[in-house]
C-alpha cells in the first residue's frame, strides 16, 4: 500500500516538472522570438533612417550637379531617368543607393524650376526605401507680403500677415503676424513719416503690436539683382508661344490696353482710346496736374483671347489697366524696352480675384513704371496677386475733393471716389518707392482706403506664376517633403 502510493506521488511530480518545463519552453521561445522581432525591427528602423539620409544625399547631389551644369536635367547622360546615385561610408563602403527622378517645369521654354524626386535604398534593408522630393530654384518674391526698396509708413489701420521687408526704414503703426524687417539700423524720420522735427530712429519701429516680430538690419536685397530682364519677357510672349501687344496709337496720355480676365481662363482686350484727366499727389513726383488713369473711350481689340498654357506671358508695350477674375498662372508686364523715355504704369482698376485659391491659380503683374489704383476703383477692392512696380512706385495717390478753390481737386462728378472704404490685397506688392494707399493729414485720414488688409498667398511661394522675380540671384530647395 505505502509502495503504490509513492509511486502515485512521483508520477505527479514529473508531469508537474514536464508541465512547468512545457510552460518553461514556451515563454523562452516567446521571448526569443521578441528578441528576434525586435532586432529585426531595430534593423528595419535602422535600414529606414539610412535609406532617408540616402534619398537626402541624392538631392543633395543633383544641387550640387545644377550648380556646375545649370538647367541639365538628364545627369549629364543626354537620356531620359532616372538616374542612380551611390552613397559611400568613407570609412564602411558603401551603404546603399539614390535613384534621381529629374522634372523641369517650363513655361515659354524656359526653366522655371525643377523637381527633384530621389528615392533612397540601404544595402543594409533594401526593403525599406524612403522617397523624398523638393523643388529648386531661386526664392521668389511672393514668400513676401512686401517687398520694398524705400522708406515705408505702414499706417494703424493695416493688418498685415506674411513676411515684411524693405531696403529703408519702417514705421509700423499696423498690426503684424510675421516677421518684419529693415536693412538699415537707424534712419532720419521726416513730417513725411510722422516724425516732426526730423528723429533719428530705429530701422523699425513705431507702435504697432507686432514688435517682437521686428529685426534690423537685415541683409540687403539687391532690387537691380531681382529684377527681371523685361526684354526677354518681350521676347519670350513674341517667339516662344505668348502674347505680345505693341503700342497703341494716339497720344501717350490718351492710350493703352484694358484687359479683363474672365473666369473661363481666357480674356477680352480693348484699345483705350481716350482718358480722363485728374489731379492727384505721389511721393517723390508730388502734385500731377494731368493724371490720365479713368478710361473715358475705347474700342474692343479681341475677346475671348485663349492664354497659351506652355507660354502664359502676356507683353503689352504701353500702359495697362487690368482687372477680373484669373484662372492658371498667368502673367502680365507692361514695359517698353526699346524705348527708354516712357516707363508705362499698370493701373489696377477693378476688382483682381482668383477662380478657385487651391495653389493652381497666380497672376503676377509687372510694370515698368508704376503699379497703381486709380482714382475710380471700387468702394470695397479685393487684389489677388503678385503686383511689381519694377522702377515705380505701388499704390493710390493722394485725391482731394472738389472745393472749388484748389486747383488739384478732383472734377465734382468723383468727389464720392476719393475716400474708399476697404482694400484687400492677397499677395505679395514689390515696389522700388514708397508705397501708400491712404493719406493722412495731422493725423486725420485725407484720402484713400480707410482700412487695409495684406495678407501674402503661401501657395504661390514654391509655384509661382511664369518669370515671377526671384528675392535672391541664389539657388537652393523652397520646398522639401517626404512622400
Amino acid at each position: 500500500m505505502n509502495y503504490a502510493l509513492r509511486s502515485s506521488s512521483r508520477g505527479v511530480t514529473t508531469m508537474l516538472v514536464l508541465a512547468f518545463m512545457g510552460i518553461f519552453l514556451m515563454i523562452l521561445a516567446t521571448l526569443t522570438s521578441y528578441a528576434f522581432q525586435q532586432s529585426k525591427y531595430g534593423r528595419a528602423l535602422y535600414g529606414r533612417e539610412q535609406a532617408l539620409h540616402i534619398a537626402e544625399s541624392g538631392l543633395e547631389y543633383y544641387r550640387w550637379f545644377l550648380a556646375h551644369f545649370p538647367n541639365n536635367l538628364t545627369n549629364g547622360t543626354g537620356q531620359a531617368g532616372p538616374y542612380t546615385y551611390t552613397v559611400n561610408d568613407p570609412e564602411g563602403g558603401q551603404l546603399g543607393s539614390a535613384s534621381l527622378t529629374i522634372t523641369g517645369n517650363l513655361q515659354c521654354n524656359v526653366i522655371q524650376s525643377i523637381d527633384i524626386t530621389s528615392e533612397g535604398t540601404a544595402d543594409l534593408n533594401p526593403g525599406f526605401p524612403r522617397t523624398i522630393s523638393a523643388r529648386y530654384m531661386r526664392p521668389s518674391v511672393a514668400a513676401y507680403s512686401y517687398l520694398l526698396n524705400s522708406n515705408v509708413w505702414a499706417g494703424a489701420d493695416r493688418n498685415i500677415t506674411g513676411p515684411y521687408f524693405s531696403n529703408g526704414g519702417i514705421r509700423m503703426d499696423g498690426n503684424n503676424n510675421s516677421d518684419v524687417q529693415s536693412a538699415l539700423s537707424t534712419w532720419s524720420c521726416n513730417s513725411a513719416f510722422g516724425c516732426s522735427p526730423t528723429q533719428t530712429k530705429n530701422g523699425v519701429f513705431g507702435a504697432g503690436s507686432g514688435s517682437a516680430l521686428w529685426s534690423y538690419p537685415a541683409a540687403t536685397i539687391d532690387f537691380a539683382g531681382i529684377g527681371v530682364n523685361l526684354s526677354n519677357l518681350k521676347t519670350y510672349a513674341q517667339s516662344n508661344g505668348g502674347r505680345y501687344y505693341a503700342a497703341a496709337s494716339g497720344n501717350v496720355n490718351h492710350r493703352g490696353y484694358h484687359i479683363i480676365f474672365k473666369a473661363n481662363g481666357r480674356y477680352d482686350i480693348y484699345r483705350v482710346t481716350g482718358a480722363i484727366a485728374v489731379s492727384s499727389y505721389s511721393e517723390p513726383t508730388g502734385w500731377i496736374t494731368n493724371e490720365y488713369s479713368i478710361i473715358n473711350t475705347q474700342t474692343l481689340v479681341a475677346s475671348d483671347v485663349t492664354i497659351p498654357s506652355t507660354c502664359s506671358v502676356i507683353f503689352v508695350e504701353d500702359r495697362v489697366w487690368v482687372e477680373g477674375t484669373i484662372t492658371g498662372k498667368v502673367t502680365l508686364a507692361a514695359a517698353t524696352p526699346s524705348n527708354t523715355g516712357t516707363t508705362p504704369t499698370i493701373y489696377l482698376v477693378n476688382n483682381i480675384t482668383y477662380a478657385t485659391n487651391d495653389g493652381t491659380v497666380g497672376f503676377t503683374a509687372i510694370a515698368e513704371g508704376n503699379v497703381l489704383i486709380p482714382l475710380n476703383s471700387p468702394d470695397t477692392m479685393t487684389l489677388s496677386g503678385v503686383f511689381v512696380a519694377h522702377n515705380g512706385r505701388y499704390g493710390r495717390n493722394l485725391y482731394v475733393s472738389d472745393n472749388a478753390y484748389d486747383p488739384y481737386d478732383v472734377p465734382e462728378a468723383y468727389n464720392s471716389y476719393v475716400f474708399r472704404t476697404q482694400l484687400t490685397t492677397i499677395g505679395t506688392v514689390v515696389s522700388s518707392l514708397r508705397t501708400g494707399t491712404s493719406w493722412t493729414s495731422g493725423g486725420v485720414a485725407s484720402s484713400g482706403y480707410l482700412s487695409r488688409i495684406d495678407a501674402y498667398d503661401q501657395t504661390q511661394a514654391t509655384n509661382p506664376p511664369p518669370f515671377t522675380p526671384s528675392a535672391s540671384t541664389d539657388y537652393r530647395f523652397v520646398l522639401w517633403r517626404e512622400q
